[in-house]
């Protein structure tokens, strides 16, 4: 039997404690040898209605979110491919590439309601298990009715991305909503600055 390799895709714009609480629990519930933050490098969802920091940028923050975290790996395979991203080409790639491994999606319950407008969404359903990262007690959020798939629960925070690249461009603190990393990194990179900044 292959390893358990899980695939928790995302814009990553930046990566909070919201992603990483998913991760580790979904690993941990899961018993996955490895899971994979898959940064997007065209988020076609969401590249239409905002800019959205470069691929680099948002891959050196979840590299510098997970480096210390077992188990936990940012994937850059979307971004090495170019162009729009899709997770059926993602899963198709490391299918190719791990012949043996058992597959399996990792989505929030947000998103999972949306599943069937991604792009080639039978092939995402062929080549893996989609599993479910739900908050405790909530289990509205899911695939439509007929589809396979499982549910975890997760301690799941509401952080929002939006609300942290405005606390980051008017100074207001991001302590214990993003790694200190994190944090390190898009200082270092003149992130989410405001125009007033310039």
């Amino acid at each position: 039997m292959g390893a358990r390799i899980g695939i928790f895709g995302g814009t990553f714009d930046p990566p909070h404690v919201g992603h990483l609480v998913v991760a580790v629990n979904a690993r941990h519930a899961l018993r996955l040898d490895r899971l994979l933050l898959v940064v997007a490098n065209d988020p076609w969802q969401k590249s239409q209605a905002r800019a959205i920091s470069s691929a680099a940028d948002r891959l050196a923050m979840v590299e510098a979110a997970v480096a210390d975290v077992k188990g936990l790996e940012a994937s850059a395979p979307e971004i090495e491919r170019g162009g729009v991203s899709y997770t059926a080409d993602t899963l198709a790639s490391l299918r190719a590439e791990s012949p043996d491994a058992e597959l399996v999606l990792v989505v929030g319950s947000d998103a999972a309601m949306g599943l069937p407008t991604w792009e080639r969404v039978d092939e995402v359903r062929e080549l893996a298990t989609i599993v479910i990262a739900d908050r405790p007690g909530n289990d509205d959020g899911g695939p439509p009715p007929g589809w396979s798939w499982d549910r975890i629960e997760t301690p799941r925070l509401e952080v929002s991305s939006t609300d942290l690249r405005a606390r980051f461009a008017d100074g207001r603190p991001l302590d214990y909503l993003v790694t200190a990393p994190v944090i390190d990194c898009i200082r270092a990179r003149g992130l989410y600055r405001s125009a007033a900044d310039d």
